[in-house]
């Protein structure tokens, strides 16, 4: 997405000569040139409308109606509006679309001051800085991202909003850019006006700032004076410029649309990439870890795993797959804790997680005043449920639930406060009333006391003035004209007392005020409005107060998230029946009986179990068999047991023991890049040569069918050139899937090569042969591929599969004459031989298939073989 011009420039011929539009139209344009590449929300009444350009795009996104709105400066004014009452829903519609909006708001009611109403923006949405339930995924992480290239490096900056967590970290270059935002996945991108950065923009929101903003010595001041810090050692980027600058103008760009203190922000986290198991956006994509190459988010990795409770646990889950460790240590405190778990009561913890809300983006809309009533009685019930969730915890002996135990504060003053402030069930927001409990403040309960009691007091009254007159039908009464009155027939005038101020003479009667009724008046009547002011302040300053937890609050938070995330694994680990994985020193990576977890849980068949034995006696495993054999699932399998193992996970296997390692590579499957003009064996190659330049004798590689894009002698010279460098240069852990037999010569070229294939079974049923795969990997080459079989199963049809047989037949006899049973990568092209003229009857009955023919088509081929042969005597 790119930054649309200025929508004054192009809405009339005069954008800054506004005295010719309407005095609205004028506030209008005035208030839009702030906000020119955002749509305006102008609220007018019950409506958010929007003119101009804002009208037309709104109306395309949203699919809602475009009309007109009298004229202004001589035009007709496009206009479209959403509902004040359902703008969430609109809002939500908009940011999925990678928009951003100023809502601005009307601050005075009508005729309070002449001219247009007073408005102002009191509220900026962008897709990476929404912190509202209803307008984010509860499961998935929301961030933003910042850039800021220089030749030698590339600084990242990372925000998630919802949760106040800051970190920076820098690049060496695009390549290396790319990988990161594809493990982040931002929703917006933020970058100087001047980037010529190629960033992939598809889905993401991208913003451009000033330049100015991405300096990085204005932007060192500026996070100094953030953070009130005298220098930025402490977070250990000082020698980081690149960094520094994305984390400064990202601190302008959040401070500017969220115009409030962002208090929970608390430090800035410095991170390097080698700390975590990278894989890159093609490896994240074939292992199909948030969605399967279908889209479905159900059948992948996330969708297998997300057993959470809670959304925070969600989150967390997703965070420690995009960051896959490399610290064995933290990796077997996990693995201890879900051990743990598995022998204790795990089931009832879930069940008591499920019980508390969304902590962390609580905290952050009370650190960004933002906080909604319920968000502050649902907090009262979370810290309520903790006392609970910590007993469990006590009695589990594992260092890092011990951790989360005395992380998990039951923050007892909060508690109090929010039991002795809020009522249990509140309204959706402040200014309906009703929030603040009874009790909680005097004045407040003395302006909901008068409101409440005027009936009775006003009867009270009644009884008492009519004893004092000694008239009975004097009556106390109201009306929205002249207020509270007593009213008593002209007849007994004379029966007034002396503080009767006469108020309204009619017909028959005289109404009176008293200095009491009065006062009473005054009190009543600005009662309601009173109590609901002194009910607003009241919950600013709660919130206010709750603000000075915010440490304890983020700190609860990711305790929970972290239970939570642990809990899920180890039902994960009971139900499918994983194993604990064992983390060696030693290079290398041992599975016995390994399993893909998602096609085995979703697969109506049993799951065949292999082994990979990945080391320096073999570090290229060349794998040959049929397609639909297993091979692309096995490899794929591999890297996942792998992943699982490095976020803490119990893994799908009866062992697996897993040595230091740096990444995971993958290039599997087919597929085009049309919006950057590459073919598929264009971006086949672009991967593979990501792989040679990057995997080192620490990374997991897995290739299926290199070269099969191009010519058959430019497709096998190329894979065998790159399997060579693997393990000749690279020295990779590679698993690499062919059907280039050729290939299987280098496990006696190399030594650290060797061949397995997957096993079929082939028999012959009435004359045709049958294929059964099992799926089970075997060492050595596989002796054929089976090709015309899988095509025939896919329903390829059978004159089709019978002329390939007849063409395979004489491509082996050729071959058989110039170099053996295979056709040699390096042998001599066959000499030319003499074409002997082919037979046109022959040639019609080999494509013939006898059982489809109906009689119309038999009697038609027999006039065509009678033509067929007549010409053929001419000759």
């Amino acid at each position: 997405m790119s930054a649309r011009p200025s929508t004054e420039s192009r809405t009339d011929g005069t954008a800054h000569e506004y005295a010719a539009h309407t005095p609205m139209m004028r506030q209008y344009l005035g208030i839009k040139a702030d906000y020119p590449h955002m749509l305006l929300f102008y609220r007018m009444g019950d409506f958010y409308e929007l003119f101009f350009d804002d009208a037309h795009r709104a109306a395309e996104l949203l699919d809602i109606t475009l009309t007109a709105r009298g004229e202004s400066a001589g035009r007709s004014i496009p206009m479209a509006g959403v509902p004040y009452h359902a703008a969430e829903q609109y809002l939500a519609r908009l940011i999925a679309k990678g928009e951003s909006i100023a809502i601005c708001e009307q601050l005075e009611a009508p005729g309070a001051s002449k001219g247009p109403v007073k408005r102002e923006v009191v509220r900026v949405v962008t897709p990476g800085t929404v912190t509202d339930d209803a307008l984010l995924d509860a499961r998935r992480a929301n961030l933003i991202v910042a850039i800021a290239p220089a030749k030698r490096a590339i600084g990242i900056a990372v925000l998630e909003l919802a949760r106040g967590d800051f970190a920076v970290t820098e690049v060496a270059d695009e390549t290396a850019l790319a990988a990161e935002l594809a493990r982040l996945d931002p929703a917006e991108i933020v970058v100087s006006e001047q980037s010529t950065l190629e960033l992939p923009v598809e889905g993401i929101a991208l913003t451009r700032r000033p330049s100015w903003l991405f300096d990085a010595i204005s932007a060192r001041r500026r996070l100094e004076g953030f953070f009130e810090v005298a220098q930025l050692d402490a977070f250990g980027c000082a020698d980081l410029p690149r960094a520094i600058a994305a984390a400064g103008a990202l601190i302008d760009y959040v401070e500017a649309t969220q115009q409030a203190a962002l208090s929970h922000i608390k430090s800035l986290r410095t991170y390097a990439v080698t700390d975590t198991l990278v894989l890159d956006a093609s490896t994240r994509r074939n292992l199909e870890i948030e969605r399967s190459a279908s889209g479905d988010t159900r059948h992948s990795l996330v969708g297998l795993l997300d057993r959470c409770a809670t959304p925070m646990g969600a989150r967390a889950l997703r965070r420690w797959l995009a960051e896959p460790l490399r610290n064995f240590d933290i990796l077997r405190h996990r693995h201890l804790a879900i051990e743990t778990l598995l022998s204790g009561s795990h089931a009832g913890l879930s069940e008591r997680l499920k019980e508390i809300p969304d902590v962390e983006r609580i905290a952050t809309r009370i650190a960004l005043a933002s906080a909604r009533p319920r968000d502050l009685s649902g907090l009262n019930r979370a810290l309520t449920a903790l006392p609970a969730v910590r007993r469990t915890l006590a009695d589990l002996d594992a260092p890092l639930l011990a951790a989360l135990h005395e992380q998990i504060d039951p923050a007892d003053e909060v508690r109090a406060l929010l039991e002795r402030a809020v009522v249990a069930e509140p309204p959706v927001v402040v200014r309906d009333g009703g929030v603040i409990a009874a009790g909680y403040d005097e004045t407040l309960d003395e302006l909901r006391d008068l409101s409440a009691n005027a009936d009775g007091y006003l009867a009270d009254l009644e009884l008492r003035e009519r004893e004092r007159t000694g008239v009975d039908t004097l009556k106390v009464g109201y009306n929205r004209v002249h207020g509270y009155y007593i009213e008593m027939g002209r007849v007994h005038a004379d029966a007034a007392p002396i503080d009767y101020q006469r108020r309204q003479t009619l017909k028959a009667v005289e109404r009176y005020i008293t200095p009491e009724l009065k006062k009473f008046e005054d009190q009543v009547l600005s009662a309601r409005e009173r109590a609901l002011a002194r009910e607003k302040a009241l919950y600013t300053e709660l919130v206010e107060s709750l603000a000075a937890y915010l440490p304890k609050l983020q700190a609860i938070a990711a305790g929970l998230a972290s239970l939570d995330v642990l809990c899920a694994l180890s039902r994960c680990a009971l139900d499918y029946h994983w194993i604990a994985p064992t983390l060696t020193d030693t290079p290398g990576v041992h599975i016995t009986g390994g399993r893909h977890p998602v096609v085995e849980h979703f697969s109506d068949t049993p799951f065949v179990a292999n082994d990979t034995q990945l080391d320096d006696d073999c570090r290229l495993l060349l794998i040959t068999g049929p397609n639909m054999g297993g091979k692309s699932t096995y490899m794929r399998q591999t890297a996942l047991i792998v992943l699982l193992t490095h976020i803490g996970s119990f893994v799908p296997a009866e062992a697996a023991t897993i040595g230091p390692l740096d990444r995971i590579f993958t290039r599997i499957g087919a597929g085009d890049d049309l919006s950057a003009g590459q073919s598929t064996f264009m971006v086949e190659m672009s991967e593979t040569a990501q792989i040679l330049h990057h995997a080192t004798e620490r990374s997991l590689v897995l290739l299926d069918e290199i070269g099969r894009g191009t010519s058959t002698y430019d497709g096998l010279a190329l894979a065998r050139a790159v399997a060579e460098r693997l393990a000749r240069h690279n020295r990779a852990y590679t698993l690499f899937a062919t059907h280039y037999f050729e290939l299987t010569q280098l496990a006696e070229d190399w030594p650290a090569s060797r061949n397995a294939h997957f096993e079929v079974a082939d028999y012959n049923s009435g004359g045709e042969q049958k294929l059964v795969f099992l799926h089970a990997i075997r060492p050595g080459p596989a002796s054929r591929s089976f090709g015309l079989q899988v095509a025939s199963l896919a329903g390829v049809p059978r004159v089709v599969i019978r002329q390939a047989e007849k063409h395979l037949a004489e491509l082996e006899a050729q071959s058989r004459e110039q170099s053996g049973p295979q056709l040699g990568l390096f042998e001599p092209a066959p000499a030319e031989k003499t074409q002997v003229e082919p037979d046109p009857i022959h040639e019609a009955l080999a494509e013939l298939d006898c059982d489809e023919l109906t009689p119309r088509e038999a009697l038609e081929l027999l006039y065509r073989f009678k033509r067929l042969a007549a010409q053929h005597d001419k000759r």
